[in-house]
């Protein structure tokens, strides 16, 4: 990344914490934000679905390393979607979506890979360009299309 994508990412990644703080899961809190063009097109955080209450997690009964698109929340990354589907559909293409994870003490984590084929193929299909992700490693920016064959290929 270069220094003034390198700034934007660190912008975008606040703005996931933020988005995450918002997030009543115990287990880990998820942030996303859509950029394009220095614009934020959309926002989201994980949690269940607008107007249902869940008194715990589908996941509570496994080990917090799981990993698994099969969960009761919405994730960070389909809100952030449909708030941009909601508002500026014509930006999507060639966006860029941000995710970022706090642990149950708000301390933000690194990404792992990644996994979700449900969040990938939404991207694909609303036609975000790239994926951003922050590794113990540095940032890391996946084609959607390569976001997607390593979700698909993911095994725990």
């Amino acid at each position: 990344m270069v220094e003034k994508e390198l700034v934007g990412a660190k912008s975008a990644f606040k703005l996931c914490i933020q988005e995450a703080m918002k997030s009543p899961c115990f287990r880990a809190k998820s942030g996303s934000v859509i950029v394009k063009s220095g614009a934020l097109l959309g926002q989201g955080f994980n949690g269940p679905p607008t107007g249902v209450t869940l008194e715990r997690c589908l996941k509570d009964d496994l080990p917090s390393d799981f990993k698994s698109d099969k969960t009761c929340c919405v994730h960070a990354e389909q809100r952030a979607i449909m708030d941009a589907l909601s508002r500026n559909p014509e930006l999507l293409p060639g966006s860029r979506l941000y995710f970022l994870r706090l642990d149950q003490k708000n301390i933000m984590q690194f990404a792992g890979k990644p996994y979700c084929t449900i969040c990938s193929k939404m991207a694909l299909d609303v036609g975000i360009s790239e994926f951003v992700l922050w590794h113990h490693e540095g940032i890391a920016v996946y084609d959607p299309v390569e976001y997607n064959e390593l979700s698909f290929a993911f095994r725990r």
